[in-house]
């Protein structure tokens, strides 16, 4: 049988990550694009990764290159700020489009592409946006009326002792980019903007306590989705207690908001980065049933796992089995076409599906 070809833009460890599940399922043959080579390509007996030099910033070349191999699809797994780029090349070229980008911005454009392309585009399918939204809306169904809808996700290392009580799992742009730009929420029946790092809040995990803040751009669709039938929304990343107030005093108090550049250097200098990491999702979700006040909760903390013979984070795996179930879903199950949302998996389909089994065994 055929293999699908798929191309992975960005050779970071989500690249990799997700070239590694597409490969190993034999249903998938990828080519992973970058400037340059990784040291870290696991190998995938029978179904090797193939490594090709590419330049975003050259996009015929890329067009050419998907042209040759008959690609069927690509992802972008670039930096949020060059996601475009990937999704505009996608569109020109016909082909189905995929990425777990947090920038609202981002997604705005690649939402308008979707529009009068055939192909599926699928932006925020990664965790958060992305998982968290399926986990959020499956709990929403059923309920006569909705309340309030709690979304909270954090990316954390599993011990921690300096003083800003974090470190780096995942891309420091991405991290930079939430805690800078506005939140989207449902407040009263109204959607509206929220400043990052505002409403804080003590959660309580698995008899463990964190703090939980806005920050930008995973919320996802659902605010949309849900205008007018929902009271409350609102997506917080859960920290260590303590974080918040450091990072504001850096942002906000230094003003140092306006030059995320800065903030990126100063970070990467006293933040060291963190392979043995965890993540955590929570939802909760409060209404009525039958006339009564009730809550569902999903709950799950994500640790690294062995695939294959190589070790991937937590943060690796739940954004990748994102990005492959939501793939899987267009293109081998042929089940989502046109601008997809994460909302319109199921919780069910998602966990059933052999990429997101990951978050079925990790509970």
């Amino acid at each position: 049988m055929a293999k699908h070809n798929i191309l992975v833009m960005g050779a970071g460890k989500i690249g990799v990550t997700v070239a590694t599940l597409l490969n190993t399922s034999n249903d998938y043959k990828v080519l992973l694009g970058d400037v340059s080579m990784p040291h870290n390509i696991p190998k995938v007996k029978g179904n090797p990764i193939e490594f090709v030099k590419t330049n975003i910033n050259k996009p015929e070349e890329i067009k050419k290159l998907i042209k040759k191999e008959k690609i069927k699809a690509i992802i972008s797994c670039l930096p949020f700020n060059l996601t475009i780029l990937v999704a505009k090349i996608a569109h020109e070229c016909g082909i189905h489009y995929f990425d777990p980008t947090e920038d609202v911005a981002t997604t705005n454009t690649v939402s308008k592409l979707a529009k009068d392309s055939k192909a599926a585009f699928a932006p925020q399918c990664g965790l958060a946006p992305g998982f968290i939204s399926i986990a959020a809306n499956s709990l929403m169904q059923n309920l006569s009326e909705i309340d309030t809808v709690k979304m909270r996700v954090g990316a954390l290392t599993q011990s921690v002792n300096n003083s800003l009580k974090y470190g780096f799992t995942w891309s420091i742009d991405g991290v930079v980019n939430e805690y800078i730009h506005p939140c989207v929420v449902i407040k009263d029946g109204h959607k509206q903007n929220m400043p990052a790092l505002g409403g804080l809040e003590t959660i309580i995990i698995d008899d463990k306590e964190f703090e939980a803040f806005h920050t930008s751009g995973g919320v996802g669709s659902l605010a949309d989705t849900y205008l007018g039938k929902v009271k409350n929304l609102d997506y917080k990343t859960i920290r260590f207690p303590g974080h918040c107030e450091k990072i504001i005093f850096l942002l906000n108090d230094l003003r140092l908001r306006e030059t995320p550049e800065l903030v990126k250097n100063i970070l990467s200098k006293v933040i060291p980065q963190v392979e043995d990491d965890k993540v955590i999702v929570y939802v909760s979700v409060s209404g009525k049933k039958d006339g009564r006040l009730v809550e569902k909760t999903y709950v799950n903390t994500l640790y690294p796992t062995i695939f294959h013979g190589h070790k991937f984070s937590a943060i690796q795996m739940t954004t990748a089995a994102g990005i492959c179930t939501v793939v899987d879903l267009v293109i081998k199950e042929k089940k989502l076409k046109g601008l997809v949302k994460q909302e319109q998996v199921s919780l069910e389909q998602f966990l059933s599906n052999r990429f997101g089994k990951y978050y079925a065994l990790s509970k």
